[in-house]
């Protein structure tokens, strides 16, 4: 199944959620990240969330993307099976910058 994202509305605090159902490669990851980039740019402060419930596969790519997009923007990750949230907290540890 290819990768889709549906913008659901607004959470009950006023965040934006996405829901990604499908498969989920380094491509379509970085597409997501845009998405998020530019929902953050049209609104600056909104809560971004991703429902990631309906996910299928994602490779090892698509989840450092999913990682910078937890660090650097502060999206929120929800509806994650234990693998995938296995293999983000894994990009996490391979991505996080280290101290000198």
């Amino acid at each position: 199944m290819p990768t889709r994202i549906t913008q659901l509305g607004d959470d009950m605090q006023g965040g934006v959620v996405l829901r990604v159902e499908g498969t989920l490669v380094r491509e379509d990851a970085e597409l997501l990240e845009r998405v998020c980039t530019d929902i953050r740019r049209e609104r600056p402060g909104v809560r971004v969330t991703l429902d990631l419930a309906d996910l299928t596969f994602l490779d090892s790519e698509s989840a450092s993307v999913l990682s910078r997009m937890r660090r650097q923007q502060g999206v929120a990750l929800d509806g994650v099976q234990f693998f995938v949230q296995r293999v983000v907290e894994l990009a996490d540890r391979v991505s996080a910058p280290r101290a000198v």
